[in-house]
């Protein structure tokens, strides 16, 4: 039997072998014109050891990738949608029952924790099974009426777009890439995945998997490298993108898409808000807090970023705030079981990404409650839960997305100045709003600027209601995911007319004086008799 990998201090969980490490990264797309590009180190981000290398994808790569999708897409379609979604039922089952090797590979590529990484692997199951409930009925062909009662009926039908590019993030490497590809495929599309670099090892496990639940060879592509490497090259060979990333990023893949006159759906960043009113439940609002806040080390689209909090509950709520963030930091620990509570940044780069908005807050004048340093002791990419007051304007952590474990807390007194302070962002993902009085928390969801917003809760809400869709407003994207429109997003809406008779063309035996008074009453009528 094969032994597991070493790494450095940290000993990879027995499941994960070179075995396996080298079968998932022979299912990249690479090397296919010759030119075989110098291989991607793939990194335990609890140890910083290199645990395989992963193949890097070339134009030319991409430009196969799609052509292999396209070509099995047309078999794909031609099968009916009930035959396809019974490829995602054994799918789905074979995710649960490999769910604690999915959750080894997420956590060596983005060093979250063991639940954390067991609740991602959550997310697609309960994808799947949604579109197994509702598919068949969204995407079946709808006959309307016509122009002409009787004479004249409208078919819609909904028809695959062709291949779906799938440019999937680091933060929830399985759960996006599987999530996204799912309506994509069950539409009768073609899929090309490009994951992140640093987590593609749980993404290619997932592929492995949808094909061993019998989705046809080839349908599904996996291209592997640097955004602006194989981005552009994936867009002009696609029919559809589906992002998930920055602001800045979806911008340039928006334009992209534009030039070639084809969709985009992109969930961007976000400076998301929480609210907390005078007649909140601390009890319940601090664990919900402190998991909006810190949960995936605020490595999250949804996190909460800044929390406006009442003054009649202020001091209380920063006390047991600030409390219970240094309690979950005590529980930091770089490991595969279940003990750690709050796990690592992605990577170096994303801590000195932190780190900088920090210090930048701090020199400006800003209030370190707790937190603030890294903590190289437990591994090369953990840093504490911080949490910040007397944060001001010209402080880039006051407007800019600093994906990490840090959040700011204000004061308010009046509650139409907090709804405002909330708005004030040119983002608009995720907003959360806490108060006993449901109605009163409703209301101000209603006047909050977010695609998706909370009442009692932070974003888990919202997300897990995988029937309606979710996405953002402002510049925090275009399109959304979940529901009807997620899985319609990835067809072409096809309006087939048929006329029985022809009644509205002219005829030479009516003037046209007699024609143009006929049709109006028709239209007069139509609309009295709710006809049309």
């Amino acid at each position: 039997m094969e032994t597991s990998m070493q790494s450095g201090a940290t000993t990879l969980p027995p499941r994960i072998t070179k075995t396996l490490i080298d079968r998932l990264t022979a299912m990249v797309t690479a090397g296919t014109a010759g030119d075989k590009r110098e291989p991607y180190e793939m990194i335990e981000v609890y140890t910083g050891a290199v645990v395989g290398e992963l193949p890097q994808s070339s134009p030319e790569d991409v430009v196969a990738a799609a052509a292999q999708a396209r070509s099995a897409q047309k078999e794909w379609a031609s099968w009916s949608v009930e035959r396809r979604l019974e490829v995602f039922a054994r799918w789905h089952e074979l995710i649960l029952a490999e769910i604690e090797t999915i959750a080894d590979l997420i956590q060596i590529g983005s060093g979250k924790t063991r639940r954390m990484a067991i609740e991602e692997s959550c997310d697609p199951p309960m994808v799947i099974s949604h579109y197994l409930k509702t598919a068949a009925r969204v995407l079946k062909p709808v006959q309307r009426g016509g122009y002409m009662p009787v004479i004249s009926t409208s078919i819609q039908q909904h028809r695959p777009k062709g291949v779906v590019a799938v440019i999937a993030p680091w933060n929830f490497p399985f759960a996006i890439a599987m999530s996204d590809s799912t309506p994509a495929l069950i539409a009768g599309n073609g899929v090309v995945l490009k994951p992140d670099n640093k987590t593609a090892l749980c993404t290619l496990f997932g592929v492995e998997l949808l094909y061993q639940a019998g989705l046809p060879r080839g349908l599904m592509q996996v291209v592997c490298g640097g955004g602006p490497d194989v981005g552009p090259t994936l867009i002009e060979n696609s029919d559809y993108v589906m992002f998930t990333g920055s602001t800045a990023t979806g911008r340039t893949i928006g334009e992209q898409a534009g030039r070639n006159l084809i969709g985009c759906s992109l969930e961007l960043g976000g400076k998301n808000p929480m609210l907390v009113l005078e007649d909140a439940n601390l009890d319940d609002v601090i664990p919900g807090a402190i998991f909006a806040v810190f949960g995936n080390t605020g490595q999250a689209c949804m996190h909460i970023e800044r929390i406006y909090v009442h003054d009649r509950v202020y001091d209380e709520f920063v006390r047991r705030f600030v409390a219970a963030a240094e309690e979950l930091g005590s529980k930091a620990g770089a490991s595969y079981g279940t003990d750690p509570e709050f796990g690592s940044l992605v990577s170096p780069d994303q801590l000195a990404r932190v780190s900088e908005h920090v210090e930048d807050a701090r020199a400006k004048g800003a209030t370190v409650l707790t937190g603030g340093k890294a903590r190289p002791d437990i591994g090369p990419a953990f840093y504490e839960p911080t949490v910040l007051t007397d944060v001001t304007a010209e402080m880039t952590h006051a407007t800019m997305e600093t994906f990490g474990p840090v959040v700011t807390i204000y004061k308010f007194s009046a509650e139409k100045d907090a709804i405002a302070q909330a708005n004030a962002t040119t983002y608009g993902l995720n907003a959360s709003v806490w108060s006993r009085n449901l109605a009163r928390a409703e209301k101000i969801a209603g006047q909050l600027e977010a695609g998706n917003v909370n009442v009692n809760d932070g974003f888990v809400v919202t997300y897990s209601s995988k029937a309606t869709p979710s996405g953002g407003l402002k510049q925090s994207g275009v399109g959304t995911r979940h529901g009807d429109a997620g899985l319609l997003k990835y067809t072409d809406s096809v309006n087939i007319g048929v006329q029985k008779r022809q009644v509205m063309a002219a005829r030479a035996a009516m003037p046209y004086a007699k024609q143009l008074q006929t049709t109006l009453l028709t239209l007069r009528m139509m609309r009295k008799l709710r006809l049309r």
